[in-house]
């Protein structure tokens, strides 16, 4: 006769997983070919959250996470890929122009903005997305109220290759016409005439990223009062206003007061610190 204990042995392999659920052992799960406990499958909706945050475009904090929300803000993505962006580029836009990636957006609203940068300013798709990584805010811009009719008069005053991508045109076709022309009108104001004004303004456009009030002004004043210089030198060297007022124009023009000197405004400016200082010490 049989060892019993061997007959129970020889019929381990076939008895089923409910008359084994007292065992624990890795060998025995591993056997029966079961899977670990409490495993959670990543369902595509996990997959779409964790895409999202992986371009910072939605965080533990965000209050919607139905599927329909996340989709929405998908297809937002995959349009913006489909117009030359890469996943690097999203953390720039979410944080730049976080009203892209609602729920309620809709990326058609924007195919018109990529419409007038291939067709009005003739940019490339890398330059469009340069433009628009510089200042994400142009997406929302209303093409028709203002960057067509801002792209209008830039070109009327000379300013040309603004497809190029830098901060300046980027910022500059963001900006509406009347916002520039309060630059041409201060111009006006302090003796210029309007062909000058607009002019110096097309030679440096620089100019209209400028506050009239924080920084053209308090400049033009501080020329006219404390360093006694007239229009007629500010007509000659208009560069004056790209300079810093704090950091360059009063150390310079106090350092040749102190030693009562006055020189041309351009070689008060241009000059390197090192030249400067070293020439009027």
């Amino acid at each position: 006769m049989k060892n019993p204990a061997m007959a129970v042995g020889a019929a381990a392999p076939f008895t089923t997983v409910s008359s084994f659920s007292h065992f624990k052992t890795p060998t025995t799960r591993s056997r029966l070919h079961l899977p670990p406990p409490f495993i959670n499958f990543r369902t595509p909706h996990q997959q779409n959250l964790r895409y999202l945050k992986s371009l910072h475009i939605i965080d533990s904090q965000t209050r919607f996470h139905s599927p329909d929300a996340i989709d929405q803000i998908l297809t937002t993505v995959h349009f913006l890929k489909s117009k030359g962006f890469s996943d690097s580029d999203f953390p720039r836009l979410a944080f730049l122009c976080p009203q892209l990636f609602t729920p309620n957006f809709d990326p058609t609203d924007i195919a018109p903005v990529f419409h007038f940068l291939a067709a009005d300013l003739s940019a490339s798709v890398q330059e469009s997305r340069g433009l628009i990584l510089r200042c994400p805010r142009i997406l929302l811009s209303d093409v028709e109220l203002c960057l067509k009719p801002t792209h209008k008069f830039l070109k009327q005053l000379g300013i040309e290759n603004l497809k190029s991508p830098s901060n300046l045109n980027s910022h500059l076709l963001n900006t509406r016409v009347e916002k520039l022309r309060s630059k041409i009108r201060f111009m006006q104001e302090i003796g210029f005439s309007h062909e000058e004004a607009a002019k110096i303004c097309g030679r440096m456009p620089a100019m209209f990223g400028y506050s009239v009030e924080e920084n053209l002004k308090p400049k033009y004043e501080y020329l006219v009062k404390e360093m006694e210089r007239d229009l007629e030198e500010l007509k000659g060297f208009p560069q004056y206003f790209g300079f810093s007022l704090e950091a360059r124009i009063m150390p310079r023009h106090l350092h040749l007061k102190q030693r009562n000197l006055r020189i041309p405004l351009n070689r008060m400016l241009l000059w390197s610190d090192n030249r400067f200082y070293s020439k009027w010490k």
